[in-house]
Formats: structure tokens, sequence, C-alpha cells
């Protein structure tokens, strides 16, 4: 049985409306279920209604969660109690929220629809969460409520992957992306050149959303990242779960903007919490431990680049690659000047802006200069390289190889970073550095 309502969520798949909806339910009398249990027309069922809408975009099965990769059942059984309470089936929700939190005690969510089931016997429900719950927890865990429904409701297609991911090398398996706006971790794999959506996960970003600029704003950084290394369990506090993760922020591009700060980490929560509110953290991102220890598999400290972007551009795998060319050309013609030792044409590859660690252009092109000078040749290679364009800065990219370097008095080998800037319609280099 299908409520007028429903026709709304069908029509417009505009995830802000349906989440705007859900936060200010219309307060109507309940109907009859088929147990004989009043079913709700407020905010459970609006919250159910936008959980269902699921059915018509979901991600095949196979995708999140392919390749042999576990994902959260948490999240699968709780969206699965909010479709059986959205068909009148009030009985199998409670038997479906009662397994879940027989396996997940502290999910304090689930705790909460769990108690609205029992409620509906009695009387009608009004709202999400008709407890003595103090206001700011029941408000958290009602946005909670919109964030997981959310994640069916966005169409976006199984085969499309963030705009940002320009190229990844074969050595580089996976990607993670996390979407603000819609408190979501998003599993990236790298499958012979082609990156394939295999899990997404719910999570806590700052109290002040995005757009971290200094310390203590309580914001969550926006960026392309590298997740450094990983903290164990056993040398944390309770507060940070089953471990963390630093990222490199600020990295190079945030201290050229002034941004300050620092310990902003992927981590867990305290041991008698399963997840906490989208927006609850100081400036981190926050899973639930399961989680994490599913996302540890994903991760490979010092390469797993790491993308925080305000919302996710989607596109479909050959438009990102095609978004490349003309940096991935740049780059070929940077390299190959190089190594021709024709010094004039390499350097104008420098922006006049550029930068190294220690470095302004001019003396970077007197110390280029006079090295290339006393070589009779010289043979670049780069391997293992990646091209991530930076969210929110369509004319910047960070391009991360391996570079082996030959020539007539030197040999080496380093792992190196630049930064790319399209200026005038031509890309070139305004930061380079060693990893």
């Amino acid at each position: 049985m299908r409520m007028p309502i429903f026709t709304f969520f069908r029509r417009r798949h505009d995830a802000a409306s349906v989440v705007a909806r859900l936060r200010t339910s219309s307060r109507l009398p309940l109907r009859t279920g088929r147990d004989g249990a009043p079913r709700s027309h407020g905010a459970l069922r609006s919250t159910l209604k936008a959980a269902l809408i699921g059915t018509a975009v979901l991600v095949p099965p196979g995708v999140l969660g392919g390749a042999g990769f576990g994902y959260s059942d948490a999240e699968t059984l709780l969206l699965k109690a909010l479709r059986e309470i959205r068909f009148a089936q009030l009985d199998h929700a409670r038997q479906t929220i009662g397994q879940l939190l027989d396996r997940y005690p502290n999910f304090r969510l689930a705790h909460l629809v769990q108690g609205d089931l029992w409620l509906a016997k009695a009387r009608p429900l009004q709202s999400v969460g008709n407890t003595a719950q103090p206001i700011d927890q029941l408000q958290g865990l009602r946005a909670e409520a919109a964030a997981r429904a959310r994640r069916e409701i966005d169409s976006v297609r199984a085969d499309q992957v963030p705009a940002n991911f320009w190229r990844l090398p074969p050595s580089q398996q996976f990607a993670l992306a996390v979407d603000v706006e819609k408190s979501r971790l998003y599993v990236l794999e790298n499958q012979a050149g082609r990156l394939v959506r295999v899990a997404d996960f719910y999570a806590t970003v700052g109290k002040a959303g995005g757009g971290k600029a200094r310390e203590g704003d309580q914001r969550t950084p926006l960026g392309a990242y590298v997740l450094q290394g990983s903290i164990a369990r056993e040398k944390l506090t309770d507060f940070y779960g089953a471990g963390a993760f630093p990222l490199d922020y600020p990295n190079v591009w945030d201290k050229r903007q002034g941004r300050n700060g620092y310990g902003i980490w992927l981590h867990g929560v305290p041991a008698d919490t399963y997840a906490r509110a989208p927006r609850a953290s100081d400036g981190c991102v926050v899973v639930s431990n399961p989680d994490l220890k599913l996302i540890e598999r994903f991760v490979t400290p010092g390469r797993t680049p790491f993308v925080i972007a305000t919302s996710i551009d989607w596109v479909d795998p050959d438009t990102a690659g095609k978004n490349a060319q003309g940096l991935l050309t740049a780059v070929e013609r940077w390299r190959s000047d190089w190594q021709a030792l024709d010094t004039p044409r390499y350097l104008q590859h420098y922006a006049s802006n550029f930068t190294s660690d220690t470095q302004r252009l001019s003396e970077w092109r007197e110390q280029k200069t006079a090295v290339n000078a006393a070589k009779t040749w010289a043979k670049i290679e780069l391997a293992n390289l990646s091209a991530v364009q930076y969210p929110g800065e369509k004319d910047l990219a960070i391009v991360t190889f391996d570079q082996n370097y030959q020539s007539s008095n030197l040999s080496g080998q380093a792992r190196k970073r630049q930064l790319w800037q399209r200026i005038d319609g031509r890309w070139q280099i305004i930061y380079e550095g060693s990893t």
C-alpha cells in the first residue's frame, strides 16, 4: 500500500528536498497496518519513503561490497527494517531491528527505531524518536537517519566515479573519497586501469561542515590528501575507537592558501557508540569501528589518495580519463625537455609563482641551469604516475610519481609530488618536491 506522498518522492529525486522533508515532516494521524498497529504519516514514515525510493536507483548487487570485499551489514539491516515499515510489515521490522541490535547493541539509531516500532502498538507516532532523549541527541539521530536514507535516493549510476581521479597507476589498487554534504565515504578499486566503486560507508564530518581554514574551526578540510600511516587502537584513547589514519593536512596547497591546524584523521568511535551524528567531529572524518576495520583493507599508508569534497561530481570513467589528457601531455613534455637537457624549454614548464620546499623560481632556475650545463646526457623515467584533480579547484591537479634519474655524472631515484595549475590555458608547475 503506497501513500500519496510516495508519488512525490518518485517524481522528485532532489536529495536536498527529500532531506528537508525528513526534517519537517507533517504530523498526520496514523493508519492501521496489516498487523493491526497504527502506521505513521510523520517523520518515521517519511524516513521510510526516502529509504525505499532507493529501489528505483539502487546500485546493482555485486558493486557495493563486490570483488570479495566485506560491507557493513548494520546499515543494510537498518534500511531493510525501514522498507518493512514502509510496507506496514511492522512485525518483520521489529525482527530485523532485533537482529541488528543483537549484532550491534551500541547502535543508538537502531534503538530509536525499535522504540518507535514498539510505541506504534500503543499510539500514533508523531515524529522519529518519541522518547525522552535530550533534544540535541535526538536531533543528531534524526540527522543520521536522514543521511543514511539519502544513500539510496541519490541517482548515481553504478559505473560512475568521482571526477577528481584522473589517473591512478596499476600499483595503486584503491582510492577513497568523502562527500561532506552526504556524510558518505566511497571506496574505488582500480581494476586494470579503470576505477570501479566497490563500497560506501556512512561518515561523520566536522560540526561546521567542510572548508577548514584555521585551527579550532571545527571544519573538515576540502582537498586531495594521502592517508599517511596507521595508528593502532592500543596507542590511542577509547575516543578514537578501532584505530586512526592521519591525513597530510595541511598539504602544500593548504599552506599556500594560509590554512593551518593539525591532527586531521580518519578514525573510529568510542566503544559505547556505533556511530556519531553527521556533523559531530572537530574536523576529522569518523566512521563506525566495524566500518573502519573494513576500510583498513583498502588503505596503503603513504600511498592511498583521499579526496574530500563538498559534493562529489560523478562522471563516467572515460570522462575522467579525457579530462586528464591535457595535463598528462604537459607532464610528458616536461620530462622530455628535461631529458633532452633543453634547459630553456624545461624551465618554461614552471610558473612565475613556483616554489619548491626551499626555493623560489629564480633560485630554481639558477640551480637547474648550472646542473644541466654540467651533463652530457640524461635519462628520466617516470613510473606509478597518479593525477588527482583538486576538489573545488578545476584548474589544479596533484601529480605524484616515482622518478628514476640517470645522467653522465649523477643517478638516483625519488618519489616526487608536483602541483600543476592551468594558467592562461596552459598547465604549469607551481610546486615540486619529494614526498
